[in-house]
Formats: C-alpha cells, structure tokens, sequence
C-alpha cells in the first residue's frame, strides 16, 4: 500500500494482490441472489438495467 507525501491529500493506492473481490447482489422475483450465481443472459440483462431516482412529492395529503 502507498500513501501520498501531503497528510491533507492523503490517498490510498492498492495493488491488486491487496484487493478483495465484492460480492454484488441483486432482488429477483422476491429474494436477493448473488450476482455470480446468474448466468451469461442474466448478468447481461442486469448490466443493461437501467436506475433511476423516484421524484419526491413535497406535498403530502
């Protein structure tokens, strides 16, 4: 691991024998399931999703 010389810029850099894979989960029909569980189509149809963000309503009846 390396670390920049300004204490105020201070930034982390790893190698890659330093990372640790991330498992990514997802909800479907229901349940969440790990993403490595999915087939080729399945992960291909979950990087094509698209996300958004839901407007909030501010007046509330």
């Amino acid at each position: 691991m390396q670390t920049t010389s300004n204490p105020a810029q201070a930034t982390i850099v790893l190698d890659d024998s330093e990372r640790q894979p991330c498992e990514i989960w997802t909800r479907v029909m229901g349940y969440h399931r790990p993403l490595s569980s999915f087939n080729t189509g399945k992960q291909g149809e979950f990087n094509e999703r698209k996300y958004f963000v839901e407007p909030c309503n501010a007046k509330q009846h």
